[in-house]
């Protein structure tokens, strides 16, 4: 009899831009302050790419971190799997397909998800499913945005909120249960499509002049809508996830929760009674990064040598479609050295 297979998160890599965007610059931009920004946000600043760097390119320096920590080469790699709501191309290719190419990885199925800032979790329910039903060994996810291509720098609203980077990870197989992805839970609710979303150059909106004079190709959003919502869904499914498995919130060494907004996730953190020092938190460097701002996040706390192997780590995650999910899972990365 065979012996189980179970999904484990092997190991994290990120890229983040190097140019540093402060709320005093975007204030030359738009009328807004670094008073006003950091009061209903927590931002102080973010990163954009240069021009000359598109998501692929920022997903690629991820992955190859992310492949080299494994002790994996990119020939292990069995799929690649991109979560991204600023893609290289409007249709086709896929940013995947430019990734793995990139990387050398030929052959192998390689394609996109577009879950917003849900991306990372969406990822992990489906390398978990493809692992664990024993597809694949060895499955490279990545969270990559350009956000700063899709903002619309003329609407003080949201220009403010978001920031470019990747994060990157490796799923492979394990045989012990206790450094596995323990359980996951994606969801959807479209009938709040509206309080986040680019309305234009899709077949709702195809490319026009109207679209484009009422600038509906950047971001939309809803922020007072879509903040009450959020604070309650993510709220409820880390009780839902928690009581699911059994599992106590003292079994948690770390609560990742997607980097949006810091009221947000303080109004989560109270309400789940999280100790402030488990919770993670890179928005005020980052802003909010969507699919890349959980895997980024733990990049952190792993290259701050706090995550270790072992390390039961808690994730959390609403965005735009709407979209939500959470996971439970071990690190099972070596430490850094």
């Amino acid at each position: 009899m065979e012996k189980p297979i179970y999904a484990s998160l092997s190991s994290i890599g990120a890229y983040i831009p190097s140019q540093i965007i402060t709320n005093d610059d975007l204030s030359k931009i738009v009328e807004t302050s670094d008073e006003w920004i950091t009061k209903r946000t927590g931002i102080k600043e973010r990163r954009f790419a240069d021009d000359s760097e598109a998501t692929s390119d920022l997903a690629t320096k991820a992955a190859k971190l992310a492949i080299k920590r494994a002790n994996l080469k990119s020939s292990d790699i069995d799929a690649v799997i991109v979560a991204t709501i600023s893609p290289d191309y409007f249709c086709m290719p896929s940013t995947a397909c430019v990734v793995a190419h990139n990387l050398g990885i030929v052959g192998k199925p390689a394609f996109d998800i577009a879950a917003a800032c849900s991306g990372f979790i969406y990822l992990l329910f489906l390398a978990k499913s493809l692992i664990e039903s024993r597809a694949h060994k060895n499955i490279l996810i990545i969270g990559a945005e350009k956000l700063s291509s899709i903002i619309d720098m003329q609407d003080r609203s949201t220009c403010v909120l978001f920031g470019d980077g990747a994060g990157a990870a490796v799923i492979s197989q394990t045989q012990h249960k206790d450094l596995s992805i323990l359980d996951v839970n994606c969801a959807s609710n479209g009938q709040y499509q509206d309080f986040l979303m680019t309305p234009g150059c899709g077949s709702k909106n195809p490319v026009n002049d109207r679209v484009l004079q009422e600038r509906l190709q950047f971001i939309k959003m809803k922020g007072n809508e879509t903040f009450k919502l959020a604070v309650k869904t993510l709220t409820q499914d880390v009780i839902e996830i928690l009581e699911k498995n059994n599992i106590s919130k003292d079994f948690i060494d770390f609560f990742i929760p997607h980097q949006a907004n810091l009221r947000i996730i303080s109004a989560v953190g109270d309400a789940l009674s999280f100790p402030k020092e488990k919770i993670a938190l890179t928005v005020q460097k980052y802003g909010n990064t969507s699919a890349a701002s959980i895997p980024m996040a733990i990049n952190e706390l792993y290259e701050e040598g706090r995550i270790q192997k072992g390390s039961k780590l808690l994730l959390d995650a609403f965005g735009g479609g709407l979209t939500w999910g959470s996971a439970i899972l071990a690190f099972n990365g070596e430490s850094l050295a």
